[in-house]
């Protein structure tokens, strides 16, 4: 269990933090680079469990103060400096109700905890609007720094337990193996808590610290085997990089792809130097020689700086131009790594090795005669807890001071952003989410209504739920919604993004709803729900006609059924999309001092008049059936606007903005009443 430097180490960190920029920075020949981040989880393992296990063996005890003390001379200094220049830059380009939000992410991601402060909203990695939030990133330094606060107290507890090897690696075991059970329950029952939650992504830790203890003797005697391994863990490595993407189940057993690679390849590089007599031809064929390599070198040793820069880099730059081109994004990282350099010369090295933070830690010690005596030994963590403690309160600070520079427009923008619609201000369960299967019908209106009318579709179809209540009222008609997250009124099977599966419960709901509105015998079907053209407009050609073709077909089956039963349709045409998120991009320009038609999209891009078309005439061939289209009031001939007459049009980037849809109530009477 030698401590001594390892180059192929280094090399893993290079191919790790590589793999985790190149996704971020939209390589998309490496859709699983986010993978990267679990090569780190394995590699703190290794190294965490032999410096660890070292100390024990040597001495009989740990010394938990200084560990934690030389993590935080590791990890800290550098960490705050990010961090700090992160808000000063975010001052200046984002909005200031952007700012108290992400500051108060920073308080979080100052004292290693934002995982948590992500798991409270439930946050995806992978949605879109993970590109606003600059400390995200910060979630896999905080499950580490769980990992060492934790880890430990576990190894000297099996070593309390019982002194040797074998209790220590049946503790590391079970360990590992709860941990990954629960990870693999809750990948697809919850998958934030999966991602996020340390203790579920424990097991990580556990496979490279379980490694350790893996015999080296049998590398040493056959170094054909250790390179054979070597390059079949590289390979996995590659494969997870290659053939995960952000639409699996993850982490789950798809993570057991870059985990064991890594195992393999530290195996691999395990006992290098004491190589027996004769067998030394083979380290010229092990992956250990191409890890060493000087660039891969010099990128490892920059890979903390550069995990930390790359990510606010990247998402200022998309703030400031949405739609970044391949040169920009390059430009991009460069910037990150030239901050890296800097960061890493500067600061994380002067840290770690110099004697500042050092002689800080002494400083709280005295000595009586020869023999060193501590007035506290937690006290050698005192720096370490006023770069903390220094993080946490300019974070706070920051989130005040944004908070007083919010203005009544400003305040205006986040609060139309955030009114439900009709549907949901009664009642959040009107509009179901991704599990239930059994449908919940909401009316409004009086009773006794002469008339009714049904709402039928997902999100889409819930923001118009604003408008056509209020129509109703006029006209002596009650409305009767049936809605589901995400979730079509035409007949097609999904995949939810989200529970990264197929959308099962979608297609058992769609057909109780289906059969319960036939027999409600509606004066009229509303049918609204997201653009098949907004899922398909990155498809190849020849997948997005497939799919096209194949939501026609759903289309056409779900209004055949209300037709071939009596009851009359409308289908409302989906609202555009926009490239950016209004609310956000509406708030940003006017703090800018810029005109709010800066966040506008070409109409070729956001309204989707190609699937219109294919829509329109679907809806022309099925009888009583009619097809509303408000595109006009959102769009002109070449520009579709997100800030309308005064108004927030969107929320988001396609959903109605409720004080926006009230508008449309006029409209919307006259197309269906």
């Amino acid at each position: 269990m030698a401590a001594s430097f390892r180059p192929d180490i280094q090399g893993l960190r290079a191919l790790a933090v590589g793999g985790v920029v190149a996704y971020h920075f939209g390589l998309t020949a490496l859709p699983g680079g986010f993978a990267g981040v679990d090569i780190f989880f394995v590699i703190s393992g290794w190294l965490i469990t032999t410096h660890l296990m070292q100390e024990i063996t040597e001495t009989g005890r740990l010394d938990l103060w200084r560990f934690y003390a030389r993590r935080a001379r590791r990890l800290l200094p550098a960490a705050i400096f990010v961090i700090l220049a992160t808000l000063a830059a975010g001052t200046l380009i984002m909005a200031p109700q952007e700012q108290a939000l992400y500051s108060r992410g920073a308080m979080y991601a100052a004292a290693y905890t934002i995982n948590l402060w992500l798991l409270r909203w439930s946050f995806d990695y992978f949605a879109a609007d993970a590109l606003s939030n600059p400390f995200i990133h910060f979630w896999s330094l905080s499950v580490e720094e769980q990992f060492y606060l934790v880890w430990p107290a576990l190894l000297v507890f099996a070593a309390w337990l019982h002194q040797g090897r074998r209790m220590t690696v049946a503790v590391i075991g079970i360990v590992g193996l709860a941990s990954f059970a629960a990870c693999l329950w809750l990948t697809s029952l919850s998958p934030a808590w999966a991602f996020y939650f340390s203790p579920l992504r424990a097991w990580e830790f556990a496979a490279g610290g379980l490694a350790t203890f893996a015999a080296p003797a049998l590398w040493r005697r056959q170094s054909w085997l250790r390179a054979a391994q070597g390059w079949l863990g590289l390979v996995l490595i590659a494969v997870a990089y290659l053939a995960l993407s952000e639409d699996l189940p993850f982490p789950g057993w798809y993570a057991l792809l870059p985990v064991a690679g890594t195992v393999l390849v530290l195996l691999s590089g395990a006992g290098e130097q004491g190589d027996a007599p004769g067998v030394t031809r083979w380290r010229a064929l092990a992956p250990a020689r191409m890890l060493s390599l000087a660039p891969l070198q010099w990128v490892g040793t920059l890979s903390y700086s550069l995990y930390l820069w790359h990510w606010p880099i990247i998402v200022y730059a998309g703030m400031l131009e949405p739609d970044l081109g391949v040169a920009q994004r390059l430009g991009c990282a460069v910037l990150a790594l030239v901050l890296s350099v800097a960061t890493y010369r500067l600061i994380e090295n002067p840290a770690r090795r110099g004697d500042w933070l050092a002689a800080a830690a002494r400083a709280f010690r005295f000595n009586a005669g020869a023999k060193p005596l501590r007035l506290f030994p937690g006290l050698a963590l005192a720096p370490a807890f006023v770069l903390t403690a220094a993080g946490v309160a300019a974070a706070y600070a920051n989130a005040h001071l944004a908070t007083r520079n919010i203005d009544p427009t400003q305040r205006g923008i986040e609060e139309a952003a955030e009114q439900p619609s009709i549907a949901r201000a009664v009642d959040k369960n009107c509009l179901l989410d991704f599990h239930t299967v059994k449908p919940k019908p909401c009316t409004f209106g009086p009773a006794d209504a002469a008339h009714t009318i049904v709402l039928f579709g997902d999100s889409h179809a819930d923001h118009w739920s604003t408008p056509l209540v209020e129509a109703a009222k006029r006209n002596d008609t009650k409305v009767v919604t049936y809605l589901k997250s995400s979730c079509r009124a035409s007949r097609l099977s999904t995949f939810n993004t989200v529970l990264k599966r197929d959308y099962t419960e979608c297609d058992a709901w769609r057909e109780q709803a289906i059969s319960d509105i036939i027999r409600r015998k509606p004066r009229l079907v509303v049918i609204s729900e997201f653009s098949i053209g907004n899922l398909t407009r990155d498809m190849p050609a020849a997948s997005r006609q497939a799919e096209t073709a194949r939501w026609q077909a759903g289309l056409r089956s779900t209004l055949q059924a209300f037709s071939k039963a009596g009851v009359e349709a409308a289908v409302i045409r989906d609202t555009p999309i926009s490239n950016s998120f209004a609310d956000a991009c509406v708030a940003r320009a006017l703090w800018w001092r810029e005109a709010p038609s800066l966040c506008d999209t070409p109409r070729a891009e956001a309204a989707n008049d190609r699937v219109a078309v294919a829509e329109r005439a679907v809806v022309k061939s099925v009888p009583d059936t009619l097809y509303v289209d408000l595109t006009d009031r959102f769009c002109g001939p070449t520009e579709c606007h997100v800030f309308i007459g005064g108004k927030l049009a969107f929320r988001d980037r396609h959903h109605l903005a409720t004080g926006f849809a009230e508008t449309l109530e006029a409209p919307l009477e006259k197309a269906l009443f």
